[in-house]
């Protein structure tokens, strides 16, 4: 089994809020984070301490979604709608008020804008004006998260209501539906070569889905003590990392399933809150962690085989 060393490089602060979402940026070395007080700002790795602010918002911001060809940021403010942004000026292209809900996930299939609604709506907007094409009533509890198969033909949609949802991205008709977990189902991620599908959420399991099979279940984990908020896969696919309201961040082994690694504040000094959202970079194996601390932790993850 690997040894995997952990260290924190850095705690990043400058945010007046809770945190919840980073996302990837236009280097590798880059990334972008937004919370509790509508700032969003990005950083370089390779100088951390000065971060910068690209857009500023009145409400909170739960999705973040960046379109590397046009270096844009898509941002999902709560109860506003979306904002489409130009990285390199930090300045507002357009917005639209889609919903007047939280919205707690944005993707991009093709030049289509999906957004995961409070009130259980599915948003399908137009990347190049921000009109809306349809919005899709498929429950009526939150839509919390969403992955694109990669494959591009289908994605995973997670709910409030204890259910995973598989559309078809052409048609975004239901092909299936899992009565996935016992409760809000809040992170959904699909490996590389699209075979398995990750889910977690407050019921604090994770569950492995074979894609293959007609999403059937492979395994089923009591993964922390609190709800689970997110899951995200290491750079080479060999790893993912969960990260919970129980304050700490788990590594495990993307093959068999194995905790490999615990990252919590009595071992790593790590957040004293609940984590909110992981981003695993390919720039230096770097992982990094939001909290509801209002800070951003740069973890330095050494894997010994």
């Amino acid at each position: 089994m690997p040894k995997i060393n952990v260290e924190k490089i850095q705690t990043l602060t400058g945010h007046k809020d809770c945190l919840y979402t980073v996302e990837t940026g236009p280097e590798e070395s880059h990334f972008f984070s937004a919370g509790g007080d509508g700032i969003v700002a990005q950083w370089n790795l390779n100088n951390p301490e000065l971060g910068s602010m690209v857009a500023k918002v009145q409400n909170s911001v739960y999705a973040l979604h960046y379109i590397r060809t046009n270096n844009q940021l898509i941002v999902g403010h709560n109860y506003e709608g979306i904002h489409l942004i130009d990285v390199a000026q930090k300045k507002e292209i357009k917005s639209a008020k889609i919903t007047s809900q939280a919205i707690f996930d944005i993707k991009l299939v093709g030049s289509t804008i999906i957004s995961a609604c409070a009130d259980g709506e599915i948003i399908l907007s137009d990347l190049n004006d921000l009109s809306t094409l349809a919005k899709l009533k498929l429950s009526d509890k939150s839509a919390r998260c969403i992955a694109i198969h990669p494959s591009g033909k289908e994605l995973a949609i997670g709910f409030s209501d204890n259910t995973i949802q598989i559309l078809n991205s052409d048609t975004y008709q239901v092909s299936k539906k899992l009565n996935a977990h016992n409760n809000s189902v809040f992170t959904l991620q699909y490996s590389e070569d699209g075979t398995l599908l990750l889910s977690a959420g407050r019921d604090a399991h994770l569950k492995i889905w074979n894609t293959f099979n007609d999403y059937s279940l492979v395994e089923s984990i009591v993964a922390h003590m609190y709800a689970i908020n997110h899951v995200c896969f290491s750079p080479d696919q060999k790893y993912f990392a969960t990260c919970s309201m129980d304050k700490s961040i788990k590594i495990w082994s993307a093959d068999t399933f194995r905790l490999l690694k615990v990252i919590d504040k009595a071992r790593h000094a790590g957040h004293g809150t609940s984590v909110n959202k992981l981003l695993w970079m390919t720039h230096k194996n770097q992982l990094i962690s939001a909290s509801d601390d209002r800070t951003l932790s740069i973890w330095d993850i050494q894997i010994d085989k």
